[in-house]
């Protein structure tokens, strides 16, 4: 395994998510990076897309003073209905107004961090790693958009004996993938549609290249990492992925370019725990008024799936709320 030297390597970073179960194995760090190569309609992190920092409005700590209006050089704000309205195409996220809010109620999210800075922040939580059988996923975004610090990242991590996990959808250069993949314990790679305009539909982005990396990883894995595991995660959105003929056809992919190596296949259902963030960040979610599924609808998922999928023991279906969709 080649050694990454590489000194005070930044990324675009938004935040950590402690104790995570839904990531991985056991107690885990979960860490979401910024910049994603798709914009899923049903996105739960719709503040990781963009790389660039982005401007949340915090609606209950703002006493409507209009000091961040005043203060905007790109005059980018207003008050609205006591709402405050951000035009994205102007904002610069120059953070004028975030510093001017004498109430607190704007904030940036999204900064620039080293790996020194980050790492020294993970190994806090170490215990909890190593009682659980956790360990550290990085997420996003799309993280794979960001390949050497996640590199570098894993590598340090790797040298602590905490395991890692790297969470993609797969749509970036193959050779991002092979830079992170020597230092990567478990990939879990989301495959939401199989039918390519579908998927462009729903992500903004066909879906030819993901499907040939995802190939391309189990082949590599099979041949060089055997130690290393693979899930596929599908998220159940209505009316997009949970259906039969979407489920079906998903199962049909896997049995015939990975069989044998998928230890675990995720249903993970849809949650609209995310429309209080597009409301702090003025922002519109077609899913905003989507019932969740019912159980007799998950069950149904999972029969389909199943029934066309050559090893129906690793499917499951996870009912809890997932960060990153």
């Amino acid at each position: 395994m080649a050694e990454i030297i590489m000194d005070n390597i930044t990324a675009n970073y938004l935040h950590l998510q402690r104790r995570s179960t839904e990531d991985g194995p056991g107690i885990r760090t979960t860490v979401f990076l910024k910049g994603c190569s798709l914009h899923c309609a049903w996105c739960h992190n719709p503040e990781s897309i963009s790389i660039k920092p982005h401007l949340q409005w915090l609606e209950r700590l703002c006493i409507g003073c209009q000091t961040c209006v005043l203060s905007c050089p790109n005059e980018s704000l207003r008050m609205e209905n006591g709402k405050l309205r951000i035009d994205r195409s102007r904002c610069r996220t120059c953070g004028v107004c975030v510093n001017a809010c004498p109430a607190n109620a704007l904030e940036l999210l999204g900064k620039r961090t080293t790996v020194t800075e980050l790492s020294a922040e993970i190994l806090k939580d170490s215990s909890f790693f190593a009682q659980s059988g956790g360990g550290v996923t990085l997420s996003g975004g799309e993280p794979a958009l960001q390949p050497e610090f996640c590199a570098e990242m894993f590598q340090i991590l790797k040298e602590h004996g905490i395991h890692t996990a790297l969470d993609t959808c797969g749509n970036v250069p193959r050779e991002n993938l092979a830079m992170i993949l020597p230092y990567t314990d478990l990939v879990l790679y989301d495959v939401k549609i199989i039918d390519t305009e579908e998927h462009k539909k729903y992500t903004s982005a066909g879906n030819e290249r993901i499907l040939e990396n995802l190939v391309w990883i189990g082949k590599i894995l099979k041949e060089k990492y055997p130690e290393k595991k693979l899930w596929i995660r599908t998220p159940l959105i209505p009316g997009a992925t949970a259906n039969k003929q979407n489920l079906q056809a998903i199962a049909i992919f896997l049995n015939e370019n990975l069989m044998g190596m998928v230890e675990r296949w995720e249903l993970y259902t849809f949650n609209n725990l995310c429309r209080d963030t597009y409301d702090r960040l003025n922002l519109n979610w077609d899913y905003s008024e989507q019932p969740l599924m019912s159980p007799q609808e998950l069950s149904e998922c999972e029969k389909w799936a199943k029934e066309m999928y050559a090893e129906p023991q690793s499917v499951s279906v996870s009912s809890a709320a997932r960060s990153n969709q």
